[in-house]
């Protein structure tokens, strides 16, 4: 095996959600290539070992953290001093978590399915900025990249529950973005478009996947941004 790998990210850490599987999982990949060490976010250890193999085959590093953006949400509050007493220091975050809930008409969703699709969503956004903001704003090059999609902004039927709370997102992060502009710190929101996830397997069963980008071949744009220097704001 080669060497830790030696990149402009050398020496950073980078926080990556829904790291398991997916955009998240190839993003995470991408930022060990230029050389951050990772820490991992997903539901399942499965995914994430999975990531951290890959990341691994790379000569990078991760630290792996299992938890339920839903369920666990009190963990998210103590995370942001925990990765600064573990490792001095947190650059990036790259949040690509997200769920999609029941595709159902606005009168049908249930109470459950909407405290599910806003736990993740909206809560846990929410939750990450206050824990990580200050560690992001000590950094001299923090990132903040928040996944987003056309949904939040482009309403169709059935799709109520997942728009709605990305379209709270979308509003929450451009609030926080405003609120740092004097500082180091550069929040991003980022739509990939479309691309061949198990969430739009799910929404759009029927859809030809071959035209369809892979994970892989939106995770250098992500981690583009996370970059030192002048973040660009995606369109």
């Amino acid at each position: 095996m080669s060497g830790p790998p030696q990149g402009p990210l050398q020496g950073r850490v980078a926080l990556v959600t829904g790291a398991s599987r997916g955009i998240g999982a190839a993003t995470a990949i991408e930022l060990a290539r230029l050389g951050a060490h990772l820490v991992l976010t997903a539901r399942g250890q499965g995914g994430l070992e999975e990531t951290d193999d890959a990341i691994r085959a790379l000569g990078g590093s991760a630290t792996l953290l299992p938890f339920d953006l839903a369920k666990d949400a009190e963990k998210l509050d103590p995370l942001g001093p925990s990765i600064v007493e573990r490792f001095g220091r947190l650059d990036i975050l790259v949040h690509a978590a997200g769920v999609l809930g029941t595709l159902t008409p606005v009168a049908h969703i249930t109470p459950k399915d909407w405290a599910d699709v806003v736990a993740v969503n909206m809560t846990a956004a929410w939750r990450l900025i206050r824990t990580l903001d200050p560690p992001l704003r000590a950094s001299d090059a923090g990132r903040a990249v928040i996944l987003t999609t056309d949904r939040a902004r482009h309403p169709r039927p059935y799709w109520g529950a997942y728009g709605a709370t990305k379209a709270g997102l979308e509003h929450l992060v451009r609030t926080w973005e405003q609120e740092v502009a004097t500082t180091p710190l550069r929040v991003v929101l980022h739509d990939p478009g479309p691309v061949r996830t198990r969430l739009r397997t799910t929404a759009m069963p029927g859809e030809d996947p071959a035209g369809l980008a892979q994970p892989a071949d939106v995770a250098p744009a992500i981690a583009a941004l996370c970059l030192p220097g002048q973040a660009i704001r995606a369109a």
